[in-house]
């Protein structure tokens, strides 16, 4: 990355499912994201409990000696529904009030594959960043292929003028986990005029959280 100046990433919030999905590649490449993470000393925030990927990058990461955060609702908890949390466990009343920590902790995302919930936290940052809301970097790992329908219907999107050109370039995918730390680090946020002049409360307290329900 000679000549390009790189992004400080001291923590990574992952994004991924709870199943292991029915390709073994994709639980392989959950434990070699966790281990990349590990060797480049960043520490992991994640959902929390140790189901699926979520079990197997989190356990990497650990294994390496960096932290791992776990960020719950208190809903899941219940039963030991998920399993135990591999490190350090926040309790949180709701999923939005999840996400919005997530947001807070980490310095970049990146999606592994996942189901419907995977989805909804990707989109849910893209989203926020087009906003203005933050400027962090936002990849995914596109392990065989998985995001390349996701891909094209963001490109498609794109092409009908839902999506514009300096919008679509906040989601950034690669096919290995050092390439997408590579882009994550080298990622250069370009606002929107307008909506970088929007005025975003901060989040001092529990009750004066930022609004961020709005869904593009």
């Amino acid at each position: 990355m000679e000549g390009v100046s790189v992004r400080k990433i001291k923590k990574i919030c992952v994004f991924c499912g709870a199943n292991s999905g029915k390709d073994v590649a994709f639980v392989n490449a959950a434990f070699h994201l966790g281990e990349v993470l590990g060797k480049r000393k960043i520490d992991l925030v994640y959902g929390g409990g140790k189901l699926g990927l979520m079990g197997c990058v989190s356990t990497a990461v650990a294994q390496h000696e960096r932290q791992v955060l776990g960020i719950i609702p208190s809903a899941f908890t219940v039963n030991n529904l998920v399993g135990e949390t591999c490190g350090k466990e926040i309790k949180v009343a709701t999923m939005q009030e999840r996400l919005v920590m997530m947001m807070e902790f980490s310095d970049a995302f990146i999606a592994l594959p996942g189901g419907f919930g995977t989805l909804e936290e990707l989109f849910q940052m893209i989203s926020w960043a087009q906003l203005s809301i933050h400027n962090k970097p936002i990849g995914v790992l596109n392990i065989n292929g998985f995001f390349n329908g996701l891909l094209s219907f963001v490109d498609h999107a794109v092409k009908q003028e839902f999506i514009t050109p300096r919008a679509r370039k906040i989601l950034i995918s690669a096919t290995t986990a050092d390439e997408l730390v590579d882009k994550l680090q080298a990622f250069r946020f370009e606002s929107d005029p307008a909506l970088s002049k929007l005025k975003w409360s901060p989040s001092s307290s529990q009750k004066e959280k930022l609004d961020l329900t709005l869904r593009l």
